[in-house]
């Protein structure tokens, strides 16, 4: 059952993805780009981003920081000044840092809030205003946030990046709830583990672990088939969709067990 319209084609499109000059970010504006949609990217780094428009045409790169309010709201601005619209807007920028709670730091705790959440707050401060806009015109648009399957229940060396996808998760379903009755799509995008180089910190193995090609691959699909969650690679995340289930005592357990942690 789709919960959203269905995204079928990208011709005439504009994207902007907030987060996009490395992992999966950068391999969903490629995977768009490819599709047909004029993709604007952004991110910190500039070099990532020029060398994206070098080899992307009809790209366009602003490079800017998640956690600047007004760096977001400028960016906006200039996106539907240039192009007309926003027809998606995807947060995909992210920090993680493997952290238990006999070595916690605050600051980093911190970071993470600013750069996992705060700053998806501040896309929505910048698009929302243009997608209602765009809705009263039968225009629409779709508005998606990448969290993570470490959202769904705690897990261990999670301490400062699981709660900020969980706060993800959470407002991706609000943000449905009201934006879904005006015509708007709204996406929770919850990998497993996927080659970039946040996951490269780890240090155990990685089950059913995927490249961000596969992952957009992936994602596209799932806004193609106007899903809310799309979560993959499905044969880890099936199982991580179970545990959301377990009581505390048995869910403890099988992570204990599963993790040996």
């Amino acid at each position: 059952m789709a919960l959203n319209p269905r995204i079928t084609g990208w011709a005439g499109k504009t994207a902007w993805l907030v987060g996009a000059s490395t992992g999966i970010g950068r391999a969903t504006a490629h995977a768009l780009h490819e599709a047909g949609a004029r993709v604007v990217v952004s991110a910190r780094g500039r070099a990532g981003l020029d060398s994206f428009v070098a080899s992307h045409g009809r790209s366009e790169a602003i490079a800017l920081d998640a956690t600047d309010r007004d760096a977001m709201r400028d960016a906006a601005a200039h996106i539907v000044a240039a192009h007309g619209s926003i027809d998606l807007a995807i947060y995909c920028a992210g920090t993680y840092t493997p952290m238990r709670a006999t070595a916690f730091d605050l600051d980093q705790a911190l970071k993470h809030v600013q750069v996992n959440y705060v700053g998806a707050l501040h896309l929505l401060d910048a698009v929302l205003p243009q997608l209602q806009a765009q809705a009263e015109i039968g225009r629409g648009g779709h508005l998606s946030l990448v969290s993570s399957v470490a959202g769904f229940r705690g897990l261990p060396q999670s301490l400062a990046y699981g709660p900020t996808k969980a706060a993800l998760i959470n407002l991706a379903e609000t943000l449905y709830l009201d934006l879904q009755p005006l015509g708007l799509g709204v996406s929770i995008i919850n990998p497993g583990f996927v080659e970039t180089p946040l996951t490269a910190q780890n240090g155990f193995r990685m089950p059913a672990l995927i490249t961000p090609g596969q992952a957009a691959v992936e994602i596209l699909r799932g806004w193609r088939h106007g899903d809310f969650e799309i979560h993959f690679p499905k044969r880890f995340t099936f199982w991580m969709h179970a545990l959301r289930h377990l009581g505390y005592g048995s869910y403890f357990a099988a992570v204990r067990r599963s993790t040996g942690m």
